[in-house]
């Protein structure tokens, strides 16, 4: 997911505009907060302080509007969380929409308001003080309104459950004074409630929105839009990244019986049929002659052999450069050297890619999951034409995302419009694309190759750290570029690693960006994927060398990094890490912060008979401010740690001249339910602002079970997967 370090200065209640309209019959509520002087200066020059972010129907529902898509990761029911508790409404009443179309409303707080986005685990970030506001904010203006209407002071009325009461005896739903209260100037500063009061905010059984609909089935997944005389379109593409079409012989693939079209796009060459079957078998008939003239022919062992000499002499950016690392290596006592290689990673989403196009009356509609609407919309406005105004996004619930939805040019996005402006829009366009198609022609989380080396004194104390990596940027090209890549540093490529927590008075992290034409993206927890893996996995191999036992070696090491310590000790405790295992099992431990959000995690494994190892228990400790919805903090950690135990274990994307050798789950391997270890999770308590948890979950989970088989093997996992490997104790 997109990664972007944020830090979090405070509006002031006087920063905060509020306003109210009436749209139809009820309460539209919306507001603004501005973060930043930059935002501020904007704020009070152009921004409309009307803008909706909730609506209270005369049936007594409550919509709320959020501006971060939910792929999973219970955004909505977050969201939802926090406009019911300062509302004081009836968790039954409320109901959340995806909102789109409008930087200034929905802008990501976190990334400075400027573009609505979802993604580095920010969607409780952004959302923490603006709808806590929009509640206490609509709640003031329903008391007004009842206030006015019994003749009664405000300071007398008493809100509850979405019940609005007097003393008198008087009381109406929210539902019956929304058209009066949508009258009611809106407050300009709101006082929002002590913690003390919270009734919602970290209530352990407050229930997901989604958890019925998706039970039941009905949930609707872009994947389940059906429009009238909405036609299907599969697209071939490149076999070689890079590739282009020369040539193109349709007469076969038109001859399909259910096939409409065949046309050219940006991104490839669309079949369109009137059903998802035609189109796939009007695919296998049709005939593209590439030319891969510019096109990627090396494979995963070249690519990797070349970074490894790129490690030795390419061109190096300095990411962080403290003390004096050549002179404290030189005086060193004893020198630790390691290296790791890191695999292409597949985001392999349960749905893979999809959209739904209709242009009509000037109109161009898209049903999505739009990760990042503001770029979506512009794109689809410059194919069609139009103004970006005339783009309406229908923003859906995917079947998850991990980062694969947030692409700056939009591929879906562009195959759909693309295709439906080259059929001439006559009837609305599904573009699916297959597993195959997603496992071949996607973009991944990069190759990397890691090269580090530690020095200790006499006493075992670490004097230098040296890190150098290798590998592909995921910024280069895109509308981030220019604010992510410092000094030829992507610093999505670095993080985890030049912000290394431990006290290390010497200290150098620096990067050799590759040239390579793999499209690559961010993914779950990105820069972190495999930065937490190089560093938590040495830092083990230098306890060792020092005489020290792992997590101590951690605490003394982390001494001026309370939080980091916080969840390192909880989790040790947790997991009865001074207590003896039973004979044959095995620990190890992790501790990493990713997107200001702190884990630590213990994993403990057994060996089995064929070589292969089992992960039996993960202990992890979070700590991510406010705890807002405890039970989603717990299932994205369980669920993190699932995704990152896949991919440690089994995943791998690899090039064979070019070409992905993976296209289904069959060779693209991901972790099954009967491998799932049990998990426990325990929550820091906290009053600091709350952080995401859809990604910190994934980062500590393989270098804790990676230094549980250095334990039991006295072999480091330097080569990743681990299902290279076969596994045999000391």
């Amino acid at each position: 997911m997109l990664a972007i370090k944020h830090d979090l200065p405070r509006a002031s209640r006087r920063q905060f505009l509020i306003g109210a309209a009436t749209a139809g019959a009820g309460l539209t509520l919306g507001f603004h907060v501005p973060i930043g002087p930059a935002a501020r200066a904007l704020a009070a020059d152009t921004i409309n302080p009307i803008n909706a972010y909730l609506r209270i129907a005369p049936d007594n529902t409550i919509t709320v509007l959020s501006a971060h898509m939910d792929g999973g990761q219970g955004i909505y029911t977050g969201v939802a969380t926090l406009v019911a508790e300062e509302l004081d409404a009836e968790w039954s009443q409320l109901r959340v929409e995806g909102a789109a179309g409008n930087p200034k409303l929905y802008g990501n707080v976190a990334w400075g308001g400027a573009v609505q986005g979802t993604g580095g685990s920010t969607g409780t970030t952004s959302s923490w003080e603006r709808y806590r506001r929009a509640g206490a904010a609509a709640r003031a203006m329903l008391v007004a309104a009842a206030a006015a209407k019994w003749s009664v002071p405000a300071a007398e009325i008493r809100v509850d459950k979405g019940v609005v009461s007097h003393t008198s005896g008087k009381s109406a739903s929210f539902g019956e004074l929304a058209d009066a209260a949508a009258r009611v100037p809106p407050p300009t500063d709101v006082k929002l409630k002590d913690p003390s009061a919270w009734v919602y905010i970290g209530n352990e059984k407050l229930h997901r929105l989604d958890s019925v609909p998706k039970t039941t089935g009905a949930q609707q997944f872009p994947i389940d839009v059906q429009l009238p005389g909405m036609l299907t379109a599969v697209l071939v593409r490149p076999p070689l990244f890079g590739a282009k079409a020369r040539s193109v012989d349709a007469s076969a693939a038109k001859r399909v019986k259910g096939v409409v079209d065949v046309v050219e796009t940006p991104r490839g060459v669309a079949v369109v049929a009137r059903d998802t079957w035609s189109a796939l078998k009007g695919r296998e008939a049709l005939i593209v002659e590439w030319d891969e003239a510019g096109a990627e022919t090396r494979g995963s062992d070249q690519l990797m052999a070349e970074y490894k000499e790129l490690a030795r002499s390419g061109k190096v950016a300095v990411a962080r450069s403290d003390g004096d690392v050549v002179g404290a290596f030189a005086g060193a006592a004893k020198v630790l050297e390691i290296d790791f290689e890191f695999p292409y990673l597949a985001h392999a989403a349960m749905e893979p890619l999809d959209a739904v196009a209709r242009f009509e009356n000037g109109t161009l509609e898209i049903w999505a999951g739009h990760q990042m609407p503001d770029l979506y919309q512009t794109v689809g406005a410059q194919i069609m034409d139009i103004d970006p105004a005339q783009v309406k996004l229908h923003v859906m619930t995917p079947g998850g995302f991990f980062g694969r939805r947030a692409v700056p040019d939009a591929d879906v996005i562009v195959e759909v419009v693309s295709v439906l402006k080259a059929t001439g829009a006559k009837a609305p366009v599904k573009v699916l694309w297959t597993r195959e198609d997603d496992m071949k022609g996607g973009r991944y989380r990069p190759m990397y190759y890691h090269t580090l080396k530690a020095g200790l004194d006499a006493q075992g104390a670490l004097i230098a750290w040296q890190h150098r990596i290798v590998g592909q940027s995921i910024l280069a090209g895109t509308p981030f570029e220019s604010m992510m890549v410092k000094n030829s540093v992507d610093q999505t490529s670095v993080e985890g690693a030049s912000n290394l927590p431990y006290a290390v008075p010497n200290l150098l992290v620096d990067l050799v960006t590759t040239d390579v034409k793999v499209p690559v993206l961010w993914w779950r927890s990105v820069g972190s994927t495999h930065t937490a893996y190089s560093t938590e996995v040495f830092i083990d191999q230098i306890a060792e060398a020092a005489g020290r036992d792992p997590v101590e070696f951690r605490r003394v090491l982390l001494r001026d990094h309370p939080r980091h310590l916080g969840v390192l000790n909880l989790a040790a405790e947790k997991a009865g890490w001074d207590t003896p295992l039973p004979e044959g099992r095995f620990r190890g431990v992790a501790v990493h912060e990713s997107f200001s959000t702190y884990v630590a995690q213990v994993a403990e494994i057994s060996l089995t008979d064929d070589g292969g190892l089992k992960v039996e228990r993960v202990v992890c400790a979070v700590d991510c401010g406010v705890p807002v919805n405890p039970d989603i903090i717990r299932a994205q950690m369980e669920g993190g740690i699932g995704f990152g135990l896949g991919a440690i274990l089994k995943s791998e994307i690899t090039l064979d001249g070019g070409r992905v050798v993976q296209d289904n789950f069959d060779t693209y391997r991901m972790l099954t339910i009967d491998e799932m270890p049990r998990v426990e999770v325990h929550i820091v308590p906290s009053r600091e602002p709350p952080t995401g948890v859809g990604e910190p979950g994934v980062p500590p989970i393989g270098p804790a079970v990676a230094n549980a088989v250095y334990a039991a093997t006295g072999e480091p996992i330097r080569v990743l997967p681990f299902s290279r490997h076969n596994f045999r104790t000391t």
